[in-house]
């Protein structure tokens, strides 16, 4: 499994890409729907196992994620 930044607008185009909302992405990562907002805000990052779930729903379904790209958008 490749490793992505996950940062909040990676996390919010997967979200998107899912047609989920927050309740819902939640639901799917067993964490809050308060950490899904906080991780779309850039108030914290995913981290540990959260990180490799994140990269598992993407895998499963086949987003783009640019895993492996640590760069930054500005």
């Amino acid at each position: 499994m490749r490793r992505a930044n996950w940062d909040r607008r990676r996390i919010r185009a997967l979200r998107s890409h899912l047609g989920l909302t927050q309740v819902q992405l939640a639901g799917e990562l067993g964490v809050r729907q308060q950490t899904v907002s906080e991780w779309e805000t850039g108030q914290y990052e995913p981290r540990g196992t959260s990180v490799t779930l994140l990269g598992m729903v993407a895998e499963r379904s086949k987003f783009e994620y640019g895993a492996g790209d640590d760069s930054r958008e500005p």
